[in-house]
């Protein structure tokens, strides 16, 4: 698996990051089998810098493929594409030690420093990148690519056809979309039901997108778990 992250690439007014991810993974897509894009939610604190709900995005792609190359790609994408005001970072690692896992879950709980990341990134020979401005998104690009690695964080923004669903599904449907399993927050595994399907968003868990969905009067609806 090859684990590229991505963070503080917008502004107040752009699209998001998750948005770009996106496009970039769509373009990856053409020539490498993309298995999804993941939302990894960060520190919320005054003392970080964020536009919004400082989340980072993660692109997974189970290939082997050239890291300078494949950073080279993404780079010049998001360069295409980058916005005023952003401090755009950019990871890519195909091997994720527990140290990098490790600080992504601090990024969730500290403020963390550019100078760490750098660190920790040339120590482990990962790729990171600062595109522009004070470069600060170095530091949630290397915490997704942990987050991701660990399997067990954030929640799939883009799987399979997922976000072509629309109405009122059933957990088959789901898993023909790309879903590897649905469950109640318990943790129960459900093959019957109706599923309302709008802003599903499967959460990583076990290294799979796992969606869990909660009783609402008729139906079961999404849950958006981090």
């Amino acid at each position: 698996m090859i684990y590229i992250g991505l963070d503080d690439t917008d502004n107040a007014e752009s699209r998001g990051t998750g948005n770009l991810a996106r496009q970039i993974a769509a373009d990856l897509n053409q020539d490498y089998p993309v298995v999804g894009v993941v939302r990894h939610q960060l520190l919320l604190d005054p003392r970080v810098p964020y536009t919004k709900n400082n989340s980072s995005a993660a692109i997974l792609l189970d290939a082997a493929a050239d890291l300078d190359y494949l950073a080279e790609r993404v780079r010049l994408h998001i360069l295409a594409d980058l916005q005023p005001g952003s401090d755009p970072g950019l990871c890519l690692a195909a091997q994720v030690p527990q140290v990098i896992i490790a600080f992504g879950r601090r990024a969730q709980r500290e403020v963390l420093s550019q100078e760490e990341a750098r660190r920790l990134a040339q120590a482990h020979a990962i790729k990171l990148l600062g595109l522009g401005g004070d470069e600060q998104g170095v530091v949630g690009a290397l915490a997704a690519v942990g987050l991701a690695a660990s399997g067990e964080d954030g929640r799939y923004i883009a799987i399979g056809n997922v976000r072509e669903l629309n109405g009122y599904c059933s957990p088959a449907d789901l898993l023909t979309a790309g879903v590897a399993a649905v469950k109640t927050q318990e943790g129960t595994p459900l093959d019957t039901g109706r599923i309302l399907v709008e802003k599903l968003r499967p959460a990583r868990r076990g290294g799979t997108p796992v969606a869990y969905v909660g009783w609402s009067v008729d139906h079961w609806e999404p849950l958006k778990l981090d």
